[in-house]
C-alpha cells in the first residue's frame, strides 16, 4: 500500500469543519472523482467514484471517530483498497488544520502508473484546497454528526 499525507489551514472553527466532514453524502461537490457517497448507517457508507476513466464501486466502515478530533476508515468491499484518517486541530478559535493521510492500493496498469507521477498526491491536495473553498464560502456546515464510534 502507498501513504498519502496532506494537510490543509481553513478559516473556520473546529466543530464547523468537523462537522461538515461528517456529511459524507456531500463529498462529490469538494472531491474530484467522487460521484457518490451513499450513508447506509452510523459506520458504513457505499462510493461511486470515476478516476482516470476507471468507475469503481466499494463500501467503506468508519472504524473510529471522535468528535471535533478525527474519523478513520476502511474499506470493507468493492473493488477498492484504502484505509486512512483525517483529524482536525485547532488553530485558534476560528482557524482549523484537518490533516489526511490515506493508504492506497493501486489496482490496475493505470493506478499504479498514476501513482509513479504522484497523481494521488495531487488529487488530495486538490480535494483539501476544495473542501476549504466550500466550508468558508458557505461559513458553516450543511449539518454534522456527533457520535462516536469506537474500534471494534
Amino acid at each position: 500500500m502507498n501513504m498519502v499525507k496532506e494537510s490543509i489551514d481553513v478559516d473556520v472553527p473546529l466543530h464547523t469543519a468537523y462537522n461538515q466532514w461528517t456529511q459524507f453524502e456531500e463529498f462529490p461537490k469538494f472531491m474530484a472523482g467522487v460521484r457518490e457517497v451513499r450513508q447506509l448507517d452510523d459506520r458504513r457508507t457505499h462510493w461511486r467514484t470515476s478516476i482516470a476513466g476507471a468507475e469503481r464501486e466499494f463500501d467503506a466502515e468508519i472504524v473510529d471517530q471522535r468528535p471535533d478530533e478525527r474519523v478513520a476508515w476502511r474499506t470493507v468491499g468493492g473493488e477498492v483498497r484504502q484505509m486512512g484518517m483525517v483529524t482536525f486541530q485547532p488553530i485558534d478559535a476560528d482557524h482549523t488544520k484537518v490533516s489526511l493521510a490515506m493508504n492506497f492500493q493501486p489496482e490496475g496498469i493505470t493506478e499504479q502508473a498514476g501513482e509513479l507521477f504522484g497523481v494521488l498526491d495531487r488529487r488530495v491536495k486538490g480535494d483539501l484546497e476544495r473542501f476549504k473553498a466550500f466550508i468558508e464560502e458557505r461559513g458553516h456546515e450543511t449539518g454534522g454528526w456527533r457520535g462516536r464510534i469506537t474500534p471494534a
